[in-house]
């Protein structure tokens, strides 16, 4: 732990002198050779390939965004649970933190978990990805409950399943996969109308034994079902809310 510290301060004052535009393991390997071979040969992720978000973690936050790792070709598809464990086994105590993180330290160890996931997906492990979307739902869950503007996600799995799988592939180096995942989510629920539930056999209104139900027609040409609004307009928006106005 001393010498990933004497290393991160290393690269930290270089980042500094140099200050560059944006930096890679091919930048580090030049201008710092003595710590490349150090994270070469110490910092591992589970699966035994260089931890490079070990170290942009460990970096200033203001290094940490311009962290741009070197582009790899398209992988192939596969699926390995045996690289999965060598993840979830770490962590198997820790699993929780999707669910309900008690503090700092287990949000960060989700990000742990999530990142090492990703990392795995991103070099085409299916299986990663999907057990990695599937924690994340856990933790979706309690976002769509405590904020009203994500609550209009709900019953739209499919899509939230399409934009974790986007997040997967783009994510380079944020801060936290968890953060990332939570803007992506609440940026694109911008484009999702509300959606308002009601029983459709509550009254219209409180002097009258009329339902809501005895309101609804269809539209033979459009095939769309709607509100009989009177004095207004025949109405067949199906997406419009349900409250009989």
């Amino acid at each position: 732990m001393d010498h990933l510290k004497t290393v991160v301060a290393m690269l930290n004052e270089l980042l500094l002198q140099d200050s560059p535009g944006t930096f890679n393991s091919t930048w580090i390997l030049e201008r710092a050779p003595r710590c490349y071979s150090f994270i070469r040969k110490y910092i591992r992720s589970e699966v035994g390939s260089i931890d490079w978000d070990t170290i942009t973690y460990a970096l200033d936050p203001k290094y940490q965004r311009l962290w741009r790792p070197r582009r790899k070709s398209k992988p192939n598809p596969y699926r390995d649970s045996k690289e999965i464990g060598l993840i979830l086994n770490k962590y198997r105590n820790k699993l929780y933190v999707f669910l309900a993180p008690a503090d700092v330290t287990d949000l960060r160890v989700r990000d742990q978990i999530a990142v090492a996931l990703v990392r795995l997906a991103q070099a085409g492990n299916l299986s990663a990805r999907d057990n990695l979307i599937d924690l994340v739902r856990y933790t979706i869950e309690g976002w769509l409950d405590r904020y009203p503007y994500m609550s209009r996600w709900r019953g739209l799995e499919n899509e939230i399943g399409a934009q974790l799988e986007g997040c997967i592939r783009r994510y380079r180096y944020s801060g936290s996969f968890l953060r990332y995942a939570f803007r992506t989510l609440e940026y694109s629920a911008r484009g999702i109308r509300s959606l308002h539930a009601c029983s459709l056999d509550e009254p219209i209104a409180a002097d009258t034994n009329q339902r809501r139900i005895d309101n609804v027609i269809h539209d033979p040409e459009t095939h769309r079902a709607g509100f009989y609004k009177p004095r207004k307009t025949w109405s067949f928006d199906s997406e419009s809310p349900l409250d009989g106005r």
